[in-house]
């Protein structure tokens, strides 16, 4: 297979486009393919633009947990913006190229929101650690400028931790086959298309993953075992629950996140397989975010609140 244009190990100065791979030859499954990634883009904008309203319109709801929700909202439509509507045009169209800065581009705004997860959650674990903890403090610990500035800072991790890697994946020679078999650019399968030893790229990458996955995975580890010890002391079985509720939506998104996102990028080389590695990176892509606002929503008491008071309104408008 040749590239598109003029490239060879001589002169770097044109850069090849990738080819994505055939999803399928068989129309009847491109069209189920094409509802089915859509159907999960649109239920991923509408849970998610959802539960930003109702945070923001909602006077209940101005408090640092959904301040962060909001943002972590936010964040999921950003992320599944990055890759769905490129996997959509490459299902129905027979050019399923991308450019090489288009890939660049896509790699490093997947990376880079992948990051700001990471660490908003482990903001968010912090934030009912202290809740939980230290009630009587909370207000004064968790005003509006510690958490912007939380916010903040998860944003410029995501922002310039990726960025050297990215730069130096995308100048690694790419001179032999040009054709990716993945839904999006990500970082195991344009490695294997670079005509170079990739060893020192791959450990820069594993060194990074395990800080921006391990080390906010600590901070929700630890103040996870906090709020249980403060839990398991609490006198009433009625406010116990009511702690706990307020923990579990939380938790189950991180062990969805951290775990495929884990699964992704700190597993050896050796077990790398393209099959494993697509499906994987569809779990912590697409589907985790289209899953966080129906995780909230529906085992959260104050927003099922919010949405009942909304649709009421709604009914009461001429």
């Amino acid at each position: 297979m040749t590239f598109i244009g003029d490239y060879s190990l001589k002169n770097q100065t044109l850069r090849p486009s990738f080819i994505f791979f055939e999803y399928t030859n068989n129309s009847g499954v491109q069209v189920l393919l094409f509802a089915g990634f859509f159907t999960v883009y649109t239920l991923t904008l509408l849970g998610n633009g959802l539960i930003i309203t109702l945070t923001f319109i909602d006077l209940a709801l101005h408090t640092p947990m959904y301040f962060f929700l909001r943002i972590l909202s936010f964040l999921e439509i950003l992320y599944t913006s990055v890759t769905v509507p490129k996997i959509l045009v490459n299902i129905i169209s027979e050019s399923k190229t991308m450019s090489f800065i288009g890939c660049a581009t896509q790699m490093y705004f997947l990376l880079s929101l992948g990051t700001v997860e990471c660490y908003l959650l482990a903001v968010m674990a912090y934030d009912r650690c202290m809740a939980i903890c230290f009630p009587l403090h909370y207000v004064l610990v968790m005003n509006q400028n510690v958490c912007a500035q939380m916010a903040i800072a998860a944003w410029i991790c995501g922002i310039i931790m990726p960025l050297g890697n990215v730069v130096w994946i995308f100048s690694l020679p790419y001179c032999g086959p040009n054709q990716i078999n993945h839904f999006f650019c990500d970082v195991s399968p344009l490695l294997r298309l670079a005509c170079t030893d990739t060893t020192r790229n791959e450990i820069s990458i594993l060194a990074l993953s395990v800080l921006i996955t391990l080390s906010p995975f600590l901070l929700v580890l630890i103040s996870y075992i906090r709020i249980f010890f403060t839990i398991v002391k609490m006198p009433l079985v009625k406010s116990q629950n009511k702690a706990f509720s307020t923990c579990s939506s939380h938790l189950i998104v991180v062990t969805l996140f951290y775990g495929s996102a884990s699964a992704m990028y700190l597993h050896p080389k050796s077990n790398h397989t393209e099959n494993i590695d697509k499906v994987v990176a569809l779990l912590y892509s697409i589907i985790v975010p289209m899953l966080n606002p129906m995780i909230y929503s529906l085992r959260n008491k104050e927003v099922k609140d919010a949405l009942r008071k909304l649709m009421k309104a709604k009914n009461r408008l001429p």
